[in-house]
């Protein structure tokens, strides 16, 4: 499956994005600040690329003017989420690469799955969580229509293996089809 937005291509990934992938995963501001570690090398990335990111619903986001992936997006059911959702619940999670900071990418990246979870995959509810101090996160989900919904403290962040503050917000399909 793919989608195109007015400026993007949301693709899944493939093991020859490994290198663009690298490119950006290797930064300290972006993976630690949403849970994951700094990526080693390229080998590193494809094997994220083979586990992580193959799943379903999981999306390189690439700018159309060359598909190359700078970031990436993906909606969790239920049982693979960090919140305790519902049946016809989803997370979205994404990250981009810090080159594309700035720019309304991911909030153009959140609308479309926004749309996807709402009119095809029957979703009633989606929610999105972000770690204390990621403001840029925080300011992606509001402007995507997110709103505060509670916060967990002390939640163990396994793959940092740390302990962390963790604010979750959610927007209802009702409240979607509002904006």
């Amino acid at each position: 499956m793919k989608f195109e937005t007015e400026r993007l291509i949301l693709r899944p990934w493939v093991e020859e994005d490994a290198e663009s992938l690298f490119e950006y995963a290797k930064d300290p501001q972006v993976g630690p600040m949403a849970g994951w570690p700094v990526h080693t090398g390229v080998e590193n990335s494809r094997e994220v690329i083979r586990g992580v990111l193959s799943e379903k619903d999981t999306f390189a986001v690439c700018l159309k003017e060359d598909n190359r992936a700078i970031g990436s997006i993906g909606l969790m059911k239920p049982n693979a989420t960090a919140v305790a959702i519902g049946e016809n619940e989803l997370e979205v999670g994404y990250w981009i690469g810090v080159p594309f900071w700035g720019r309304g990418i991911i909030p153009e990246a959140v609308r479309c799955l926004q749309k996807y979870a709402f009119e095809q995959l029957g979703c009633e509810r989606m929610w999105c969580a972000h770690y204390e101090g990621n403001a840029k996160s925080k300011r992606c989900m509001e402007k995507c229509g997110f709103h505060y919904h509670h916060t967990e403290k002390d939640k163990p962040c396994p793959l940092m293996g740390d302990v962390r503050t963790e604010h979750f917000m959610t927007l209802s399909k009702s409240e979607w089809e509002a904006l």
